[in-house]
């Protein structure tokens, strides 16, 4: 692997997401969630995985489009699709259930799993405190917060890096929504 499937990552995703928007008030476009994932990764944690990056970008295609993982198979291998599926809920089953299982499945997930999870739930962390999602008040900001602090518990042992810098954005989401 090397960059050029990054980039061709990055190109099927943003296909594939390029008629969704973020819930936030200006409704920015769905592709930057998983460029910043991808960039936590990279950028603030150092990890330079081309099957990790890659599965950052792709995190939200097959929950959130009409991706199937055999197309991810086709297109980004065994390593990349099986990430992916390893970090995709289940559509089928309720909201609540699915978030339950989250946090119960977390510390059982493979060490790239959990990097991914942590980065996913930082930058969910920032867009609450950046451009929260039209509506949410802020009892349901500090419910997400509390949620994604039990899933990220069960991440922790992969990286010191990225439990610090979720630390970070809990903390301040705490003060700021509060």
């Amino acid at each position: 692997m090397d960059n050029a499937s990054i980039f061709r990552a990055l190109s099927f995703a943003a296909e594939k997401h390029r008629h969704q928007r973020r819930k936030d008030v200006t409704a920015s476009p769905y592709i930057n969630h998983p460029i910043a994932v991808a960039s936590v990764l990279a950028v603030e944690a150092g990890l330079d995985d081309p099957i990790l990056l890659m599965a950052a970008i792709l995190h939200d295609t097959v929950e959130d489009t009409e991706t199937n993982f055999e197309e991810l198979l086709d297109h980004f291998g065994t390593e990349v699709a099986e990430l992916v599926r390893e970090l995709t809920d289940d559509k089928s089953l309720p909201k609540e259930i699915r978030k339950t299982l989250q946090v119960e499945h977390a510390p059982h997930r493979s060490q790239k799993a959990k990097c991914l999870k942590m980065a996913d739930k930082i930058c969910n962390i920032r867009d609450i405190l950046e451009h929260p999602p039209a509506g949410w008040s802020p009892e349901r900001r500090l419910a997400y917060l509390d949620w994604a602090h039990r899933v990220v518990n069960g991440c922790r042992d992969a990286h010191p890096k990225l439990s610090y810098l979720f630390d970070e954005v809990y903390q301040q989401a705490l003060k700021n929504i509060s």
